[in-house]
């Protein structure tokens, strides 16, 4: 049960805003033997609380484990039953002999931040990048990998082929609801679900909120404790805690009616009436001319290559 006690250390520090890895021991059987590997995950779509990404895996020869284990589509699963088979993952002699796990938990700041940030970077990249850094971090712990089964984020044929030409050796299976398919993906389903699970439960607030989780549901935006939290929980300044994710709609349209509003003043440089302050970069100079003193054609800033921005005109000459 050490994994679980790493998980509430981590949710307890002072550092439940950043992201978070949970793993097995290896098993040495993993090693040697060719390995199926699941991924799936848990929370993609409630406004409150982190994403989490869970894979499992178990050689190939041991698939049966799976089932006898009770791994089956994890949301037909009670809450309770998924705990009773994550708790024997953790214990049971033969599970531990045979099938190893890592979870990673993506914050709620985090995934704010990846959608806000000037290169947006979207839900599904998040979850995408976090799918292959722990493929990529399973097969680097040793892990026999021969064969890859994913539920989809997006268009599963799109998805398969990006996989399979990051991971060429593996045969890659990425389909809907492949946790209903695939009992080494619901046994990753369950690692992740167990895992989001026990994160809310631990919740600490920084900002000195006296609350458990019982008081804010589950995070999803339809659930009234959920609905409640986020039209109760606004500061006018700071806004909502870190376990809230800002870059929902949810969060945005309650911010805009209940926060104070913000206004910043623009910097026109062709209204005389508007102060520019002392040296303030001009926009046109963040525009470079077509050549460097040498011939060469200077680079574009690094602004217009995230956008994959080019001058469609003479506007710029």
């Amino acid at each position: 049960m050490d994994s679980l006690q790493a998980l509430q250390d981590y949710i307890k520090s002072n550092d439940n805003y950043r992201n978070f890895i949970n793993s097995s021991q290896v098993p040495s059987l993993c090693k040697s033997e060719p390995c199926i590997l699941g991924v799936d995950e848990a929370g993609r779509g409630p406004v409150l609380g982190p994403m989490v990404y869970g894979v499992a895996y178990c050689p190939k020869s041991q698939n049966k484990i799976l089932e006898n284990l009770g791994c089956a589509d994890s949301k037909a699963l009670t809450e309770e039953k998924r705990d009773e088979i994550f708790t024997k993952i953790l214990t049971d002699d033969e599970a531990l002999k045979n099938v190893g796990w890592t979870a990673e938990i993506i914050s709620p700041n985090y995934i704010s931040n990846s959608m806000y940030r000037r290169a947006k970077h979207s839900l599904n990249e998040v979850s995408m990048n976090s799918a292959i850094d722990l493929i990529t971090k399973v097969h680097s712990s040793g892990v026999n990998i021969v064969e890859v089964y994913v539920d989809t984020v997006g268009p599963p044929e799109k998805y398969q082929t990006k996989l399979s030409q990051i991971f060429p050796d593996f045969k890659i299976t990425v389909a809907k609801k492949a946790d209903s398919i695939y009992p080494i993906v619901s046994a990753a389903s369950i690692v992740a679900k167990v895992t989001r699970d026990h994160a809310l439960k631990v919740w600490k607030f920084h900002e000195g909120l006296e609350m458990n989780h019982t008081e804010f549901g589950s995070g999803y935006p339809g659930d009234p404790l959920t609905k409640k939290f986020i039209r109760d929980q606004i500061d006018n300044i700071f806004g909502y805690p870190l376990l809230v994710r800002f870059s929902w709609s949810t969060a945005e349209l309650m911010l805009q009616d209940k926060a104070a509003t913000c206004t910043f003043e623009d910097v026109d440089e062709d209204n005389p009436k508007k102060k520019v302050r002392a040296g303030t970069k001009s926009i046109s100079s963040f525009f470079s001319p077509k050549l460097e003193g040498n011939g060469k054609i200077r680079r574009k800033h690094k602004f217009f290559e995230e956008r994959c921005l080019t001058v469609g005109s003479d506007a710029f000459d």
